[in-house]
């Protein structure tokens, strides 16, 4: 990465849910307050601002990250994968948030969107998670309304439809 000078803003650009886009940001802009405020992508939500709650999870090159503790300057270049890219269609839900309706996996929603890219990222590299496999990597996020439950059994039966939908592809 070059050295960038503090006084004043850099160009950023980088694929967001596929697409190109491009911003200015002060150098210790964090991703979050970009995704949120240069670009207007709102689904990513900001709660501790420590990296402590999980609310503001992303996807950066396909691996979950804390957008709340990433510059927006260093995800120059890079692939960032967000909730408004998890549908894979504006009027189709993914099943990952199929499953969160039907199960109720949300209730007031402000943890949901970090939730869902965590989970979709483990179930796409392991479909075949378990019970326990899903707790513990749910263990970087807080939710203080559902009590977890619903979305356990959510991300089960989206790891299930996973499972099924790879035997028949």
């Amino acid at each position: 990465m070059p050295r960038l000078s503090a006084g004043s803003p850099h160009r950023v650009s980088f694929k967001l849910n596929g697409r190109m886009v491009f911003g200015q940001a002060e150098t210790r802009m964090l991703l979050s307050d970009f995704l949120r405020h240069v670009l207007g992508a709102t689904g990513t939500h900001v709660g501790c601002e420590h990296g402590v709650c999980g609310a503001c999870t992303v996807q950066i090159d396909g691996v979950p990250a804390r957008s709340c503790l990433t510059l927006a300057v260093q995800a120059e270049g890079a692939e960032i994968r967000t909730v408004e890219g998890l549908a894979p269609a504006a009027d189709h839900l993914s099943l990952l948030q199929d499953a969160f309706r039907t199960h109720y996996g949300l209730q007031c929603g402000f943890c949901t969107p970090g939730i869902l890219m965590s989970l979709d990222a483990l179930l796409r590299d392991r479909p075949e998670a378990i019970e326990s496999e899903i707790r513990e990597f749910l263990t970087g996020h807080l939710c203080r309304c559902t009590g977890y439950g619903s979305i356990v059994r959510a991300a089960l039966q989206a790891a299930r439809k996973l499972r099924e939908e790879r035997r028949h592809a």
